[in-house]
């Protein structure tokens, strides 16, 4: 899961690389069996033939849309936190990318459902002084321990100390 080298710059190291939570793939797994038990269903019922193929067919383009197609997205989708910037890379075919340089980012936040606590992650909300005001990092893993780790990054970057209390 790690950024390419190619996108850091000169002295730049990672601080946080991570992905959404794999609580991302479990709506797209059960959808799968869902999908898998109404064509095996079908497949018995019809005994065969045209229905049968047709049926399988059909099964097999809701798999890759409502399946495979949001595996590729949590596998293609990364959040990584250097030293220097914030950096989201997120699609398949059209990749979509979003830095944030440190000094901009003006407040990290962190919301947890019941659920995100159960699994042990979280939204990671980061402002910051653009135009769209806030960046939402949805299930982030130990969004708390990520929200800790930048605010550190943040806090030495404008020369203070953790420990000097300013």
């Amino acid at each position: 899961m790690a950024i390419n080298p190619k996108v850091l710059n000169d002295g730049e190291n990672v601080v946080i690389s991570t992905r959404t939570h794999a609580k991302a793939l479990l709506v797209p797994f059960f959808l799968l069996l869902v999908i898998l038990a109404l064509a095996i269903l079908a497949d018995t019922t019809f005994a065969g033939g045209v229905v049968a193929w047709v049926v399988w067919v059909a099964a097999a383009v809701l798999a890759l849309w409502f399946c495979l197609r949001p595996l590729l997205e949590w596998l293609t989708s990364t959040y990584t936190i250097t030293d220097r910037r914030l950096i989201t890379r997120t699609g398949i075919l059209t990749r979509r990318g979003h830095d944030i340089p440190l000094a901009r980012i003006s407040d990290v936040a962190y919301e947890r459902d019941i659920i995100d606590r159960m699994l042990g992650c979280g939204t990671l909300i980061v402002s910051d002084a653009s135009t769209n005001g806030r960046v939402l990092l949805h299930d982030i893993p130990q969004v708390e321990d990520a929200q800790r780790r930048l605010n550190d990054l943040l806090h030495h970057r404008d020369g203070r100390s953790a420990h000097d209390g300013t």
